[in-house]
C-alpha cells in the first residue's frame, strides 16, 4: 500500500510536464487513469526512435513514453464527442484530482473545464498546467519548455562566455522546466488534497511553466535582485564560488566543486601549493571571485599535469569534493548508482521486462512500487468503464462499436 493509496486521479495531460507529475503520484501509490485520443494517444507514443520492442520483436513503446507513463491505467476516450465528454465528467465526478495541460478555455468545449466539474464534485482538486497561466497578455499562446528556458533567462546563464570558442546560450540537456513544474504541481496537488479533505472543498491550481521558470532561477534570480546586475553565462563556473567548475585533465577532465575555505586549503595542498592558501588574492572565497581568472589559470596549469583518475583519488582522499563528468552510460555503471538502484525492471506479461529509471523518493514504511509498466492505448478501457462507471460489457461494447472509446 502506497503513502497516497485511495487517492484516484485523471490524467488527461499529455507530454511531459503533466504526465511526470502523474507518474509521481501514481509512484506514491495514487490510482492514476490517463485518459488519451482514441488512434493517436499521448503525443509522446510517436516520439522515436528509440523504441522499446516486445518479446515478438514488434516496436511498440517509444522511449520518451516510457520515461513518464508507468504505473497508471490507460483509456481511450474520444471527448470532443458528447457521448465521450460525458464519460470522462462521469469519471471526474469519481476522483478526488484531475491534471490537464490543455492551452486555457479548450476544455470549457466539452464541459470539462474547472467550473463546469466543481459543482458535480465540489472535493475535486484540478490542476490546470500551461505555458503562461491562467491569466496574462500570454496566457493563449503554446508554452513548449525550448520556448520557456529562453524566455525565462535560464538560456541566457546556460552556455560558454561570449568571446570564447563555442559561445552562445544553451538550453539544458533534458526538458528541465517541464519536469521542475510536474514536480511544482505534484507538491500543489498534495496541499490542496490535505485542504480538500479538511474542508471538503476542492480548488484549481494554476501551474504555468514560465511561473516556474522564474522560480527555478534560485541565487541567480537573487544575485539579480539584490545585486542589480543580470547575471550572465561562465560557462560551468559558479557565479557565487571559485573554484567550482571543470578543468581538462591530462587525459579529459573533472569537476572540482570547492564550496568553503577550508576546502580550498586543503586543495592546494593536495595539489601541492600550500601557499595559494595564504595568498591574499585566494584566501577567501570573496578575493577568489574577484581574482578568478588569475586563480582559474593557476588551477588549470596544475591540473593538466595528471590524469583524471589521479585527482579523484588524491583530492577524496584530501577531503576535497571532485567528480569525474560521465556519460549516462557511466552514470548508470556508477557504483554508488548501482547500489541505490537506479535502474529498475518492470514486469510485464504483454511487454516482458520493461526498464526505467528508479523515483529518487525513498519512504521507509511506503516505499515507491513499480506496480504497472507504461499502459498500451486503451490497455485499460474495459477495466476501468467496468469498474469505474460500472457500465456492463454490452454497453462496453457499443461504444467502442460507435468509436467513442478504443481498447487494446
Amino acid at each position: 500500500m502506497g503513502a497516497l493509496s485511495g487517492l484516484r486521479v485523471l490524467d488527461l495531460s499529455r507530454v511531459l510536464a503533466g504526465p511526470w507529475c502523474a507518474q509521481t503520484l501514481a509512484d506514491l501509490g495514487a490510482e492514476v487513469v490517463k485518459v488519451e485520443r482514441t488512434g493517436m494517444g499521448d503525443d509522446t507514443r510517436a516520439w522515436g526512435p528509440p523504441w522499446r520492442s516486445t518479446p515478438s520483436g514488434v516496436e511498440q513503446d517509444s522511449a520518451y513514453f516510457l520515461s513518464a507513463n508507468r504505473n497508471k491505467k490507460s483509456v481511450a476516450v474520444d471527448f470532443s464527442r458528447p457521448e465521450g465528454a460525458a464519460l470522462v465528467r462521469d469519471m471526474a465526478t469519481r476522483c478526488d484530482v484531475l491534471i490537464e495541460n490543455f492551452k486555457v478555455g479548450s476544455l470549457a468545449r466539452y464541459g470539462l473545464s474547472h467550473e463546469d466539474l466543481a459543482p458535480l464534485n465540489p472535493g475535486l482538486v484540478y490542476c490546470s498546467i500551461t505555458g503562461f497561466g491562467q491569466q496574462g497578455p500570454y496566457a493563449q499562446r503554446a508554452g513548449y519548455d525550448f520556448l520557456i528556458q529562453g524566455m525565462g533567462g535560464l538560456m541566457s546563464i546556460t552556455g560558454v562566455p561570449d568571446g570564447l570558442p563555442g559561445a552562445g546560450p544553451q538550453k539544458v540537456g533534458v526538458a528541465l522546466t517541464d519536469l521542475l513544474t510536474g514536480m511544482y504541481a505534484a507538491t500543489g496537488i498534495l496541499a490542496a488534497v490535505m485542504e480538500s479533505r479538511a474542508t471538503g472543498q476542492g480548488q484549481h491550481l494554476d501551474v504555468a511553466l514560465l511561473d516556474v521558470q522564474i522560480a527555478s532561477l534560485a541565487n541567480q534570480a537573487m544575485n539579480y535582485l539584490v545585486g542589480g546586475k543580470a547575471p550572465g553565462r561562465l560557462g560551468n563556473a559558479h557565479p557565487n564560488i571559485v573554484p567550482y567548475q571543470d578543468f581538462r585533465t591530462r587525459d579529459g577532465y573533472m569537476i572540482l566543486a570547492v564550496g568553503n575555505d577550508l576546502q580550498f586549503k586543503r586543495f592546494c595542498q593536495a595539489c601541492g601549493q600550500a601557499q595559494w592558501a595564504d595568498d591574499a588574492r585566494f584566501a577567501t572565497n570573496p578575493a577568489r571571485i574577484a581574482h578568478r581568472d588569475d586563480l582559474v589559470a593557476l588551477i588549470a596549469g596544475a591540473i593538466a599535469r595528471h590524469d583524471t583518475a589521479y585527482w579523484i583519488e588524491t583530492l577524496e582522499a584530501a577531503g576535497v569534493p571532485c567528480g569525474p563528468i560521465n556519460t549516462i552510460a557511466q552514470a548508470f555503471a556508477d557504483a554508488q548508482v548501482v547500489h541505490r538502484q537506479a535502474q529498475v525492471s518492470i514486469a510485464s506479461a504483454e511487454k516482458g521486462d520493461v526498464p526505467s529509471v528508479a523515483n529518487p523518493i525513498r519512504l521507509s514504511r511506503t516505499p515507491v512500487e513499480y506496480r504497472h509498466a507504461p499502459p498500451g492505448l486503451g490497455q485499460d478501457t474495459r477495466q476501468v468503464l467496468g469498474e469505474l462507471l460500472a457500465m456492463t460489457p454490452a454497453e462496453i461494447d457499443r461504444l467502442i462499436e460507435q468509436r467513442v472509446v478504443a481498447c487494446s
